[in-house]
């Protein structure tokens, strides 16, 4: 069933396939821009491949020149029922590169002597406590660049339907308060946005302002960007381009708000945002000694690959790359920073040597295909100016087949991260197979050793090879280049999955608590009832693979009967999202907390009852109330919404059908051995009845 996901896996997923697919893409009866087309045509063409690739409703782009916006424009719709022009102003939410403006925002006030970047957090947020005495290690630095060792994203009632509730942020030391780190601050950088929600109350504190005010203030205001905007504050929301559930949904979805707006809350649009970029080109808002901090490969000073030139993450101060590839090919300095909502996708890139700067946005969609759209459009301004990029791809290690030494088979077993699972053999002496847990599909890769040293996969696109790192960790190394039709290419070179070493100090009982537990799903009851996790279906697993005894969901150790500990240390985004699983006894009721959600146990929900006089009242702990459909299925419910309530419906795979907040619904047909979840503060009541 769909609903036995692991825990965190919505938000960390790793694909198999370590580049871009190519059998995916196809120009789809496009015919490619005219020899000596305007720049404007090959743009337009360029992010409607992006949009026919990710699957976007709407894109729209915007190019900065030498001070200026010269060329913007849109593809798709601003609603798919309403008569409307996707036009120059219309809004979208730009997700994490709001983390550039919050890098930007720490270095001015660094720049005016208001903070030293390498002062530990606590000499600005005395309040900033954690159960790991480490984290006094914490530097400011390591907020923005992503080193800090912070366990993972404390998001819980972020990610919302037209709400501007930003509780998230200002309760957020109070959920680190008994959270551990994950690593030494400074050892490895893997993205955080608590990282980064840390970084905008820093910027609160020191400033005295409100961060939108300070963004305002230092950034926006002086720099004529009037088309920026956070969800709480007065605007059009009119403005913003129209989302969906899917494709094929014609429902327009509420608002799309984001509480930590120093992550990832912010709304521009294109032009604004590739103005912005244009700002970190010159010395008009830092000074070059500022600049060059932020543009600093502070990744590479920790554990990293060696021959990580041409990954996708170089990351700087509030960039996820200082080099992208391909300009480096070309001496080129490009800056890129990816952002997602999750209904929301952007990509800003910048030239700042070549005084040049892009930003494509979307509604649905891919980010990734967002800033391969952004590349071409800027390789395409700069052979304008008789400027050429190469483009083409690198060549991988050569050799012929060769016998596997014994040494390297004794890498067998089975390698995490956070979302994937997935076991190393050596079935014969040339080849090596790499194949995800069974509950995950199962799919198989195969590779062959070469007298180079590597194991190349069957397409020849990307290879391996085992690395065995300072910490005494093991991790399988991937590198490969895939072009893009109609865009450009793509590079991958990180540490892609880590050896799990076998957990054998665990007691049986504790293997034998955790297995049970894996055999049913939680459901989230501490989410507030705007919440989009809602609509993605609350749903979660504790897993025990029959790959990776000892731990939870592939990644998390078992230590006892109610607490397992996340393993993997993967820099990059493979250890993302983190959060140990402890089992907590809460009014005599087992509940499982991860990263601050709560989750209760499925087992002994029960049935609806919509008889006469029925209701649900929310109880005085504010957690959310579910109930099995039971012998309702196929009835239609009606449900008298009370304020600041709300319900959604899902079937038995765990997909919602139904939806008072994201779609206004006060009716649902109730799906056969389906779900529903009644959400909202405490003492609201929810009055039942079935359609006659």
């Amino acid at each position: 069933m769909e609903w036995k996901r692991m825990l965190s896996g919505a938000l960390a997923g790793l694909v198999l396939t370590p580049v871009l697919t190519l059998s995916a893409f196809a120009a789809q009866g496009e015919t490619a821009p005219a020899a000596g087309a305007a720049l404007e045509d090959k743009a337009l063409h360029a992010i409607e491949l992006s949009a026919q690739y990710g699957g976007a409703d709407s894109v729209r782009y915007a190019l900065w020149e030498d001070g200026e916006i010269t060329a913007q424009g849109g593809w798709g719709v601003y609603s798919k029922t309403e008569d409307r022009a996707l036009t120059e102003d219309i809004l979208y939410g730009i997700g994490s590169v709001s983390k550039t403006y919050t890098a930007a925002a720490v270095l001015t006030l660094a720049q005016d002597g208001k903070l030293e970047l390498e002062d530990p957090v606590t000499e600005y947020l005395p309040g900033f406590t954690m159960a790991d005495e480490r984290y006094k290690d914490i530097t400011v630095r390591m907020l923005l660049d992503h080193s800090s060792g912070l366990m993972g994203d404390t998001t819980q009632d972020a990610f919302l339907f037209g709400d501007a509730d930003e509780s998230a942020a200002d309760e957020l030391l109070e959920r680190l308060a008994p959270q551990r780190l994950k690593a030494d601050p400074g050892a490895y950088c893997v993205y955080s946005n608590d990282g980064y929600t840390l970084a905008q109350l820093v910027v609160e504190a020191v400033s005295g302002m409100e961060f939108m005010d300070y963004l305002r203030a230092a950034i926006l205001d002086p720099a004529g960007l009037t088309d920026t905007y956070a969800p709480g504050d007065d605007f059009d929301a009119g403005r913003l381009a129209k989302t969906y559930l899917s494709g094929e949904d014609v429902r327009a979805l509420p608002q799309d708000t984001v509480g930590i707006v120093g992550t990832g809350g912010l709304y521009a649009t294109a032009a604004d945002l590739a103005a912005f970029g244009g700002l970190l080109c010159g010395d008009g808002l830092l000074d070059q000694e500022w600049l060059d901090l932020m543009n600093t490969d502070w990744a590479a000073k920790g554990l990293w690959p060696e021959d990580s030139g041409d990954d996708t993450l170089a990351y700087g101060l509030g960039w996820d790359n200082v080099h992208q590839y391909p300009f480096n090919q070309s001496g080129i300095t490009a800056l890129v920073k990816g952002g997602d909502t999750l209904r929301y996708h952007a990509s800003l890139i910048v030239l700042p040597e070549e005084d040049k700067a892009v930003a494509v946005l979307s509604s649905g969609g891919v980010s990734t295909y967002n800033q391969l759209a952004g590349e071409r459009i800027l390789i395409d301004a700069l052979a304008e100016d008789g400027v050429t990029v190469d483009e083409s791809l690198p060549p991988l290690p050569a050799g012929q087949p060769a016998a596997i030494p014994e040494a390297l088979k004794a890498h067998a077993g089975t390698y995490a991260s956070l979302g994937l699972v997935a076991t190393v053999a050596f079935p014969d002496d040339q080849t090596m197979t790499l194949t995800t847990a069974a509950a995950l599909g199962g799919a198989e890769q195969r590779f062959t050793y070469l007298d180079s040293g590597v194991f190349l996969d069957e397409t020849g696109t990307f290879y391996m090879t085992f690395v065995t790192e300072d910490n005494g960790r093991t991790y399988l190394f991937q590198k490969g280049y895939a072009a893009v039709p109609g865009l450009t290419s793509s590079g991958t070179a990180n540490y892609a999955l880590e050896k799990l070493e076998p957990n054998t100090g665990v007691t049986q009982a504790a293997l034998d608590a955790w297995a049970a537990r894996g055999s049913e799903p939680y459901l989230i009851v501490n989410e507030k009832y705007t919440s989009q996790v809602y609509l993605s279906g609350p749903f979660a697993a504790a897993t025990v693979l029959a790959e990776a005894p000892g731990y939870v969901a592939g990644f998390e150790r078992i230590v006892s009967e109610t607490l397992a500990e996340q393993y993997v240390q993967l820099p990059g985004t493979g250890s993302r999202n983190g959060a140990d699983y402890e089992v907590v006894t809460l009014d005599g009721k087992e509940y499982l907390k991860a990263g601050g959600y709560l989750c209760a146990p499925a087992s002994g929900l029960g049935d609806l009852y919509a008889g006469a006089g029925a209701y649900c009242t929310i109880l005085d702990d504010g957690y959310a109330r579910w109930y099995s459909v039971g012998d309702l299925g196929g009835q239609t419910l009606n449900v008298t919404l009370p304020e600041g309530g709300g319900f959604t419906v899902y079937d038995a795979s765990g997909a919602a059908t139904a939806s008072s907040v994201a779609f206004g619904d006060v009716s649902a047909v109730l799906p056969e051995g389906g779900w529903i979840v009644f959400a909202g503060a405490p003492g609201v009541r929810f009055h039942l009845s079935l359609a006659e």
